[in-house]
């Protein structure tokens, strides 16, 4: 999940090499944390937060794919 969410996040930004993602697993729920530069949390987010909407449905197929559960916050 880690890598899917990297790999969106890195080909949306100008800045690929401030993209990280770190995990924390908790009650059977992996949370994820995505970090992009200032400039480009607004790609990230898109408008009204539809990029931000479309990358969590993404990781939700392939969550469910894998029955896990996946939540992605972006700091």
């Amino acid at each position: 999940m880690k890598e899917l969410v990297t790999f969106l996040a890195k080909n949306l930004v100008d800045r690929p090499e401030d993209v990280e993602v770190t995990t924390d697993e908790e009650d059977g729920v992996t949370q994820l944390f995505l970090c992009v530069a200032d400039e480009d949390k607004g790609k990230v987010i898109g408008k009204q937060g539809k990029v931000i909407k479309a990358i969590r449905s993404v990781l939700a197929v392939a969550a469910a794919k894998q029955d896990r559960r996946v939540m992605l916050d972006l700091e």
